[in-house]
């Protein structure tokens, strides 16, 4: 399946949260997408529907695509910790969300194109690669040739601040602290779920 590029709000409405950011279509139709609306009576969900629906939402919310995810998850699954935070620490590190934290592109989608247009260096290097996983310690920057970017500069004046990333405005540089802990990360998801649906 390649990545999905149709309307955000549609998506949004489906999982009834606003995963891409701040909607106000989402907040006056509060409802799933189709055409009965409001009126639909939908049937219950079963369990393996409840869990494959947290996946899709976490794929969506960072732009993973199925192969990608289900090889973080193997990952995840071999490391020390429990596995569903473990999983959303690796997705966390990914260079496109450690752009998106410092600031330095409004969306995901937006960083994921400032690294694969070779605008954004690692240690001293462009890396090109979105899912390129940081290690704790890595320094992350913008290519000299990019800091008068005007995408750049409008995002930048509306980031927040995470306790896992340091961030120089003035430099338009950072770097990587450690892998951030479940109860920093923001994004409202049920990882065990997750785990549920794998283990099955």
């Amino acid at each position: 399946m390649a990545r999905y590029t149709g309307p955000k709000t549609k998506i949004a409405r489906k999982f009834k949260e606003p995963i891409f950011g701040p909607d106000k279509a989402l907040e006056k139709k509060n409802y799933p997408p189709g055409q009965h609306g409001q009126a639909a009576k939908r049937a219950k969900k079963s369990e393996y529907a409840v869990q494959l629906q947290e996946k899709q939402k976490v794929k969506y919310t960072y732009g993973i695509l199925e192969r990608q995810f289900a090889l973080v998850f193997d990952r995840a699954s071999r490391a020390k910790g429990i596995t569903g935070e473990v999983l959303l620490q690796l997705i966390e590190a990914r260079l496109d969300n450690v752009v998106y934290r410092m600031g330095l592109a409004p969306s995901r989608a937006a960083a994921r194109q400032l690294v694969s247009h070779r605008h954004i260096n690692v240690n001293g290097k462009t890396v090109n690669i979105p899912s390129y996983t940081l290690k704790p310690g890595d320094q992350v920057s913008v290519r000299e040739r990019s800091k008068n970017l005007e995408s750049i500069a409008g995002s930048i004046s509306s980031h927040s601040s995470y306790s896992w990333i340091e961030f120089n405005a003035g430099t338009l540089s950072g770097k990587f602290i450690s892998y951030p802990e479940r109860t920093q990360i923001p994004e409202n998801i049920k990882e065990q779920l997750i785990v549920e649906l794998y283990s099955k």
